[in-house]
């Protein structure tokens, strides 16, 4: 079911901009400096870190807010990311470079539209900058998603989107590598209101921590299953 359409008129001082970090010493300062000029230092920014480089100290540095937490693994960061701050707006961003932080007002703008999520889309541009197996896995992710929801979809794995808070809070988020794609999956099959944003993609600064075939088979287990719950969900007719 579709839900209600709603416009609260947020601004940036009602955003708050979360990453999941782990060694990125290389980006975090150029990303961070990039939200606060986009935002005039109105977002907050919180950083969930599990690093052993200086990544938390230069995120402090910026004024993001660190929580500090040992390595397990990119959803339990990035959830803990999520759940951490209380503004109505929250944006998710990877701190390697690779996201444009310049188009953080339009994501604004289509969630004062009305909509719950927000997704950036990576691969509407070609994403020339991916490495050839990252953006072939990733369209092979999203046409799996499409087949297993019913409905289309471009990019499943995209670390950039903005939520409607009560979205985070509603529901229960059980990935960890495949979390990316539960975080559109499950709000997609509930009904929420979503919108896929085409984005640019640059190159990662600094080295990528993913496996490309571990993490992918992780990542398509994840997408079945989210697929297969929350289909379980749907009120069958009597």
């Amino acid at each position: 079911m579709q839900r209600e359409s709603r416009d609260d008129g947020f601004t940036f001082e009602d955003v708050s901009v979360v990453m999941g970090t782990y060694n990125e010493e290389a980006a975090v300062g150029s990303v961070l400096s990039d939200i606060e000029r986009v935002t005039d230092g109105k977002a907050e920014v919180v950083c969930v870190d599990g690093s052993s480089d200086r990544t938390p100290e230069i995120a402090e540095e910026h004024g993001a807010r660190v929580i500090r937490q040992r390595p397990r693994g990119y959803g339990v960061a990035v959830t803990a990311a999520l759940l951490a701050p209380d503004r109505p707006v929250v944006v998710t961003t990877d701190c390697d470079g690779t996201y444009p932080m310049e188009q953080l007002p339009e994501f604004l703008t289509l969630i004062n539209e009305g909509y719950d999520v927000v997704s950036g889309d990576r691969l509407y541009h070609g994403a020339a900058e991916m490495p050839t197996v990252n953006r072939w896995g990733n369209r092979a992710f999203a046409a799996l998603a499409s087949v297993l929801m019913g409905r289309r979809v471009h990019d499943t794995t995209t670390g950039m989107r903005a939520y409607r808070r009560d979205v985070i809070e509603e529901i229960e988020w059980t990935e960890n590598t495949g979390l990316s794609a539960e975080l559109l999956i499950r709000p997609l099959m509930r009904g929420y209101r979503v919108r896929e944003l085409p984005i640019d993609y640059d190159e990662r600064l600094g080295e990528t921590k993913l496996d490309p075939l571990s993490g992918g088979a992780e990542i398509a287990k994840s997408i079945v299953k989210v697929c297969l719950d929350e289909r379980s969900l749907i009120p069958r007719p009597v």
